[in-house]
């Protein structure tokens, strides 16, 4: 847990990269595997600390798992247990995902609420407004969201954001509902799409995904599949955006770049060349990059993970950026720790304005969060000096053979484990 980076400035990055499995999506996945008795076997899944973490959320449920690499394989058994309330819950947010498929599988869950990244505040306001209307009753007890369910019916739905962990949890329950359930103002994200086809082929009935609108027929049962585990589209956008930072030139491979197509537009009109394949892309940037606004909404906008490299990539552009944080009200922590690394940027309100430094100047940072610390990894290449990295663990929970990634890349980075 005390594990640092040291990061040299000034590599210029260049070479290929593959991507793994979307953490923001075998997670859930994972929990997916609950709703069928047998063995639901994933592939592609990244090497990340949470996916272990989410092995004994599952265990604690009941289920035989086993990580073997980057395959993982999920024994669900015909009689779960419903509660969800031990450490391993705590330690991140997307174990909250085990809610949906409980309460359909058992008519009962409880789950402690959870922990994970400092980055704001993110209610199960909808999670409990839509299983209720799913016919769950839910509250709050002891630290715990209980939800309770005879029978689950369908129903429409309307979000009032489209929240990516809702929508997960409703569909989830859903599929093992009696009738039809339509969800408006549905979360759009790959990672949907993703655990929509994962559902269908153990036998659910979804149509829509990728849509605004999802349409649920319930079914009695399904059964388990097996399934690869879609791109992870924020590592790929972190290289894309380390590139650019570092006037470098790598190729992305593992994914699609219609996942990815505003980030990398914005990279175009940063200044970057831009090539896009069938399963990846290649970033080219041969100066020093331009000033660019962003501002971060559901998909298809701008990704709220992506908002500290962007943030990066404007401490050195060339002018003034502005960039507008509409997900998560509390992420701009991240901008503290760029101050220290002497980046001219001022934050009013949800709104943070940055003036571009030709270069960073070294000094220790400390991460706050998964895409913080990535973000502080990156900034850290663009430095005078060593950087120093603490709480890197968050880094490990996101993102697979970082270090040995970077510096495959032609990146100076080593990692110093804790006393």
């Amino acid at each position: 847990m005390k594990d640092r980076f040291l990061v040299a400035g000034g590599a210029r990055l260049s070479g290929a990269v593959k991507v793994s499995g979307a953490k923001n999506s075998v997670l859930k996945l994972m929990a997916a595997a609950l709703l069928a008795e047998g063995t639901t076997t994933l592939h592609n899944c990244p090497e990340i600390l949470d996916v272990p973490l989410m092995a004994e959320v599952l265990r604690g449920l009941g289920c035989e798992v086993v990580v073997d690499g980057s395959d993982v394989h999920i024994t669900t058994p015909a009689n779960l247990e419903a509660d969800a309330d031990f450490d391993a819950v705590r330690q991140f947010r997307a174990s909250v995902c085990v809610l949906g498929p409980l309460t359909a599988r058992c008519g009962r869950a409880k789950v402690a609420l959870p922990g994970g990244d400092a980055i704001g505040s993110r209610p199960l306001d909808m999670h409990q407004t839509g299983l209720e209307k799913l016919g769950a009753t839910t509250h709050i007890q002891h630290g715990c969201v209980v939800a309770e369910a005879g029978e689950l019916h369908g129903a429409h739905i309307k979000l009032d954001f489209p929240s990516v962990g809702a929508t997960e949890n409703i569909l989830t329950a859903a599929v093992l509902s009696k009738g039809t359930t339509t969800l408006d103002n549905a979360a759009r994200e790959p990672e949907i799409v993703d655990l929509c086809q994962l559902l269908n082929e153990m036998g659910a009935r979804i149509t829509g995904a990728g849509s605004n609108t999802l349409t649920i027929e319930g079914v009695d049962r399904l059964h388990p599949a097996e399934h690869d585990v879609v791109g992870d589209r924020i590592v790929a956008g972190t290289w894309a955006y380390a590139v650019a930072m570092t006037q470098g030139d790598v190729t992305v491979g593992g994914i699609s770049p219609k996942h990815l197509h505003l980030p990398l537009q914005k990279l175009r009109l940063a200044g970057a060349e831009v090539e896009t394949y069938e399963n990846g892309f290649r970033v080219v940037m041969d100066r020093r990059a331009s000033a660019v606004d962003y501002q971060t909404l559901p998909f298809p906008g701008f990704p709220t993970d992506l908002q500290p490299m962007a943030i990066g990539l404007a401490a050195v552009a060339d002018g003034m950026s502005v960039i507008t944080e509409n997900v998560f009200e509390s992420r701009f922590r991240f901008v503290d720790e760029m101050l220290r690394l002497g980046a001219d940027a001022s934050v009013d309100g949800h709104h943070v304005v940055l003036r571009g430094q030709k270069q960073l100047s070294s000094t220790p940072v400390w991460s706050s969060d998964i895409r913080a610390g990535a973000g502080l990894v990156l900034a850290a290449l663009c430095a005078d000096g060593v950087t120093e990295v603490h709480d890197v663990y968050h880094i490990d929970r996101g993102y697979p053979h970082f270090v040995e990634n970077l510096t495959a890349l032609g990146a100076q980075v080593e990692r110093v484990p804790g006393e």
